[in-house]
């Protein structure tokens, strides 16, 4: 699954650690996310997406591979 976590982030000017704060996981959790080497639970991608002011589908996007 691609985001676009990092690119809404940097609109906001908003650290990796504010978004961990807000979200209330551990920062290595948002880097691994905009990594793509870990799939948020549908409640997070929405905290996520709350908190950048963006839908969840604005910030994530299925690959071809996420339907095999």
């Amino acid at each position: 699954m691609k985001n676009l976590i990092k690119v809404e982030r940097a609109r906001q000017n908003m650290t990796q650690a504010e978004l961990a704060e807000k979200v209330k996981v551990a920062r290595q959790t948002i880097i691994a996310i905009e990594a793509g080497r870990f799939v948020p639970s549908a409640t997070l991608a929405f905290k996520i997406a709350t908190i950048l002011n963006c839908k969840a589908d604005g910030i994530f996007e299925l690959e071809e591979k996420d339907w095999l």
